[in-house]
């Protein structure tokens, strides 16, 4: 479900010939009591946090006249810090680059890979920007469909590679909207594609980029090694992530990626001149002095998700069970109905906004705190029960 707009642009304004008739992208946002439907996390940052963004946002007021940081080295070095504790990985600053949410740097890996006579190449159903990404830059984009559970066709996924000669292979682990992992040899089987197969448009001995999107990997189950493990040695790798999901910083739009320097220079060339705010580099620093605090209640969304997940597979749909994508984020993929706007739209109507989006007949659950849980089974059960009825 689309956000709703009028999108009444005059037929006299020069828009893009291939705009005409697009809506913005954007999940509902309406005044419900449970809001379930954008991966969040729903707990706010602690109070002791709070002070401290304030602190350091008061230290730097003073200097608003000035421009930032452009290259934001103190940041980088805190992601630096932070992935070598969260994913056993240093890296150098020189790998490391920071933007408004990683939407923003999805958006610069592909103004500089992407473009006219570019192609991408990723595996459906995953997030929905990306062909709005492949859109805005004039990039050919390329999908092919993941198996039945939502895994990965990984010999599809090799010869898409080498067929379609792509200067970008983008996979998200876990997958959006499934949660689907990706595991960490079927990483380095795409990495290794990757790293022979040529590129349409560029020169002989020019090879695709994979861009791991883990924007949700803190989730994962604990002791899975992240992609990040695996940059140094692979110039060809880049792991983007965000703070707005497990931080609970979906607010202050930070994300950030790790890649070899080479990827992270091409980046630089086509990012705006001080593209991140002296208050964005304020407040996540704040939030990463914090980083435990910020990642407190990880462990207890997991929890969530997985009561949630074997929960909804008791439940049953016009005489058949529900199906539920495994899942290792902070939501849970479930299905298969016949009519799922009127699922969506009977929670809706019991102050439930949940997320229909991918495949048809599949819906989203964002984990909330434990009483927007207990209002959502509430809210399904009966409206479960009411489908009986129509049916």
């Amino acid at each position: 479900m689309s956000e709703t707009t009028s999108n009444a642009i005059p037929a006299s304004l020069p828009l893009r010939n291939d705009l005409r008739g697009e809506e913005p992208y954007g999940a509902p946002q309406l005044d419900v009591p449970v809001c379930l439907n954008v991966n969040e996390n729903p707990y706010p940052p602690a109070p002791d946090v709070v002070d401290t963004i304030a602190e350091r946002v008061r230290e730097i007021a003073p200097t608003l006249n000035r421009y930032p940081d452009r290259e934001h080295i103190a940041l980088r070095k805190a992601f630096g810090d932070y992935l070598a504790k969260e994913s056993g990985t240093r890296l150098a600053v020189e790998q490391l680059w920071a933007a408004n949410g990683s939407n923003e740097i999805m958006l610069q890996l592909f103004q500089a890979f992407g473009g006219p006579g570019r192609k991408a190449l990723s595996f459906t159903p995953t997030y929905s920007m990306y062909p709005e990404y492949a859109r805005d830059t004039f990039t050919e984009w390329v999908t092919v469909p993941r198996n039945d559970d939502f895994t990965l066709d990984l010999d599809a996924a090799v010869a898409a590679i080498k067929d379609v000669r792509p200067a970008m292979v983008l996979v998200t682990s876990p997958n959006n909207p499934t949660g689907t992992p990706l595991p960490m040899d079927q990483t380095r089987t795409l990495l290794a594609a990757c790293e022979e197969a040529g590129v349409d448009g560029a020169p002989e001995g020019v090879h695709p980029i994979l861009v791991v999107d883990e924007a949700y990997v803190e989730f994962r189950t604990p002791g899975v090694p992240s992609a990040v493990s695996l940059i140094d040695g692979h110039p060809n790798l880049a792991v983007s992530r965000t703070m707005s999901k497990a931080f609970a910083y979906a607010g202050a739009r930070v994300g950030y990626i790790a890649a070899d320097k080479g990827i992270i220079d091409s980046m630089r060339i086509v990012r705006m001149p001080y593209h991140l705010s002296a208050v964005t580099q304020a407040a996540a620093l704040a939030a990463l002095e914090h980083t435990d605090e910020q990642l407190s209640t990880v462990a207890h969304l997991r929890e969530t998700r997985e009561r949630t997940a074997a929960w909804l597979e008791t439940l049953t749909y016009k005489g058949r069970n529900l199906t539920v994508a495994h899942s290792e984020s902070n939501f849970v993929y479930f299905g298969v109905f016949d009519n799922r706007d009127y699922i969506f739209n009977e929670l809706l109507k019991r102050g439930v906004l949940i997320r229909d989006v991918g495949p048809d007949g599949w819906l989203r659950v964002c984990m909330g705190t434990d009483e927007e849980m207990d209002a959502f089974r509430k809210a399904f059960v009966e409206v479960l029960a009411a489908a009986e009825k129509e049916a």
